[in-house]
Formats: structure tokens, C-alpha cells, sequence
């Protein structure tokens, strides 16, 4: 699951990139570059913190399975 989360938030951060790099090559128009640059911050902002999430759970199981340094 963090993987996914991961590899879906690092496409949606691109995702937010290539629309604005595609407007100014005149491949897409404006309506359409604010359409795309909306829906991968959507996906950007659902998926980072759930990756972000994943990582801090598997700190804290490593952490409990640790002994305490005296």
C-alpha cells in the first residue's frame, strides 16, 4: 500500500507539472490545462498524506519492537 500511495502521489505531482509544460507548447488550451492541474492536486493532496501516513506507522511498529537503551 505504501508503494502505490507513493507512486500515485509522485504521478499526481508531475500530473500538476505537464499540464502547464503542455499549455506553453500549445498542445492544450487553457481550460483544459486548469481542468488537469485541478484533478492532480486533488489526487496529490489525497495521496501524499497517505503515504506519508504509512511510513510514520512503520516507524512507529519499529520502534516498539526496539528495547530501551538504559
Amino acid at each position: 500500500m505504501n508503494t502505490i500511495a507513493r507512486v500515485v502521489s509522485l504521478v499526481a505531482l508531475v500530473g500538476t507539472i505537464a499540464p502547464a509544460a503542455m499549455y506553453l507548447a500549445g498542445s492544450i488550451d487553457l481550460d483544459a490545462t486548469k481542468l488537469w492541474m485541478l484533478v492532480f492536486t486533488v489526487v496529490w493532496f489525497v495521496s501524499a498524506p497517505l503515504a506519508d501516513r504509512q511510513t510514520k506507522l512503520e516507524q512507529i511498529v519499529e520502534d516498539a519492537g526496539e528495547q530501551p537503551v538504559l
